[in-house]
């Protein structure tokens, strides 16, 4: 029963946990060569096209997180420190909106004060704070989108997949944005506070000596407000939208694609998530660019100050990085998977037996 009941599971959820199901089948069928069996495993995780027979490690194990969390600290850690002169003007359109007056003046203005090296300001803390961020977001989005599918069963897996992606990546950010914080908290006084610090090495040392520990979390909680409607956002849309690409745009089903073909396709998915994540999580985003530069201040109080139309300043800018960054972290973080062999499943399905109850099959 058991083999044959979570087997069918697995090939119609993609997200649940096959090692778990691997053990069960192999008490009874101990005489299956370890390459059949590795397969199986493999199979368990999608339909039984040829695209998932040759995959360096089974769906949910050990080595499969870890390669994730890999994938995640490349998309996120270069992504971000290659738009760090956006960022940094977007930053400085935030907290000083009567110097900086668009982000051609906003560059024009950086680079006569401090020449085209201050554009990079900040990019250390940046690569580490993000490096690390992506290392959880993208690690911990694979262990709870699997944890939370096999507590709802495969039918509601299916039903909910949108709470379930809503709720997995909502998790994973929680534990990114602690990994995160301090080096945000330094990327922002250095690029907002002239004359507080050029590099990371000035900036954490005085910002502990001025304010203790504190200092380096006091903007978690707006990292919070932020990041994880951002985060919902980018993983639900993102895998919504790769789902009506193949059944309405792609003329051909994702097992035919090759896989630069699927690569276009998650490019594609992943900026058009990125638009509407720089929309939900913009006015936060401002808010925590305000109070990492001021002391003392807290974020209801930096809320009632920008106003309703204070918090959407720099939102171009925002969604034209935010659109590109995540566009291309998703690109990258595919491409770890298909470099290392990692199992890949496809859009997800109706099961068969939700099908017979809904009358949709004879």
């Amino acid at each position: 029963m058991y083999p044959t009941a979570l087997t069918q599971l697995a090939r119609g959820n993609p997200f649940s946990a096959p090692l778990f199901s691997l053990q069960k089948v192999e008490e009874p069928q101990q005489h299956l060569h370890g390459q059949r069996t590795r397969r199986l495993a493999a199979a368990a995780t999608a339909d039984d096209s040829c695209e998932f027979e040759d995959v360096s490690c089974e769906f949910g194990s050990s080595k499969y997180y870890a390669l994730c969390g890999f994938g995640g600290i490349l998309s996120c850690g270069i992504t971000h420190t290659a738009v760090v002169p956006l960022d940094l003007v977007k930053c400085r359109l935030q907290v000083s909106p009567d110097k900086y007056k668009s982000i051609g003046n906003g560059f024009a203005v950086t680079v006569r004060e401090d020449g085209f090296r201050g554009l990079a300001k900040g990019w250390a803390p940046t690569f580490i704070g993000y490096s690390m961020q992506g290392l959880c977001k993208f690690g911990f989005y694979e262990v709870f989108k699997i944890f939370y599918s096999d507590l709802l069963g495969e039918e509601n897996t299916y039903l909910w997949r949108t709470s379930l992606y809503l709720a997995a990546s909502a998790s994973a950010e929680f534990f990114a944005d602690i990994a995160l914080a301090p080096m945000e908290a330094c990327k922002v006084r250095i690029q907002t506070q002239p004359g507080y610090a050029n590099t990371l090495r000035q900036c954490a040392p005085k910002m502990y000596a001025e304010e203790g520990l504190w200092a380096f979390y006091k903007g978690v909680v707006p990292l919070w407000m932020r990041q994880i409607p951002y985060t919902m956002m980018k993983f639900a849309c993102f895998e919504r939208t790769v789902e009506m690409l193949y059944k309405y745009v792609v003329p051909k089903p994702r097992s035919e694609c090759s896989k630069p073909e699927q690569l276009v396709v998650t490019f594609v998915a992943g900026y058009i998530a990125g638009v509407f994540c720089a929309i939900v999580s913009h006015p936060a985003d401002s808010v925590v660019s305000v109070l990492n530069k001021e002391k003392g201040s807290t974020a209801v109080q930096v809320l009632k100050r920008l106003g309703p139309k204070g918090v959407w300043k720099g939102l171009v800018a925002r969604i034209i990085m935010i659109g590109t960054l995540t566009a291309l972290q998703w690109f990258i973080y595919d491409s770890v998977k298909v470099y290392f062999r990692l199992p890949r499943p496809p859009p997800p399905e109706m099961p068969e037996s939700l099908k017979k109850k809904l009358g949709l099959t004879e």
